[in-house]
């Protein structure tokens, strides 16, 4: 059943890319034309912290975030504000708990490049939780979901050997198909992308104490459950990149979604 699965997402990965190619060299200039509108926003500061729970206790989480730009707080200034401090913070509540976190992401790095270029750097010998968001530079660049597969899987099998203990948690693919900074051909394509290796990161993560929050992300449900009204502005710092609110909102589901699988 699972080999089944595999071949039926590779000849849909295969008719994205035959259907994609003759829009290619459009995508391209729409690419270089979003280039020269959106400002180049810097990636957050102080990449490490400490979060306390409001229930005064002694036990201790460490917290490892891996990523592309959403991990490295493109859109916020300080990391706190971003993925890894909220959900730190969230985690700390949740388990009555102080959690320290470290942070080791780049804007624009794919999942191979996470591996031959950020994990070498780690200076920590120990983690308990790893959180990891990857999966909009992979699908820009069009990976094919096989090649995407097995960059995940070599990811996690060096994580495994040098934190045999942790838990390792992917957050949801980044929802594309709303920034309001592309086209709708770049939505499509793109998204579409997105789609595929999401699902191609689900059957990966089909392992012991790894998990993948596979829910698609859409503004609207959003809207509907913080019952406020907001634009879809509002949740990007610049038609692409997330904003404070969609980064703490992000986080916040994603520490509920751990939290329940792990209790």
């Amino acid at each position: 059943m699972r080999i089944l699965r595999i071949i039926q997402l590779v000849v849909f990965d295969l008719l994205h890319y035959l259907i994609s190619l003759p829009f290619l060299p459009i995508l391209y200039f729409q690419a270089k034309r979003i280039r020269k509108k959106v400002p180049l926003l810097p990636e957050a500061i102080e990449p490490n912290g400490i979060a306390y729970s409001t229930n005064q206790n002694e036990k201790e989480i460490s917290i490892l975030a891996l990523g592309e730009s959403t991990m490295a707080g493109v859109g916020v200034t300080f990391h706190k504000e971003g993925l890894a401090g909220t959900f730190a913070k969230e985690w700390a509540n949740l388990n009555s708990a102080s959690v320290s976190w470290s942070v080791y992401a780049r804007s624009g790095y794919t999942a191979q490049k996470v591996h031959q270029k950020l994990i070498p750097k780690i200076e920590k010998s120990n983690f308990d939780i790893i959180i990891i968001s990857l999966g909009a530079n992979d699908a820009f660049k069009l990976k094919n979901v096989i090649s995407w597969q097995k960059d995940i899987q070599k990811l996690i099998h060096t994580l495994r050997s040098l934190y045999p203990n942790a838990c390792i948690a992917f957050f949801n693919m980044p929802p594309i198909q709303e920034f309001p900074a592309f086209s709708f051909l770049m939505k499509f394509i793109i998204g579409k992308k997105v789609n595929i290796l999401g699902r191609g990161l689900f059957e990966v993560t089909k392992m012991p104490n790894v998990f993948y929050f596979r829910d698609k992300i859409t503004l609207d449900t959003w809207v509907l459950k913080m019952n406020k009204k907001y634009k879809d502005s509002d949740f990007f710092s610049d038609g692409i990149h997330p904003s404070k609110l969609t980064y703490q909102t992000w986080a916040k589901e994603m520490a509920l979604f751990l939290f329940e699988k792990l209790n």
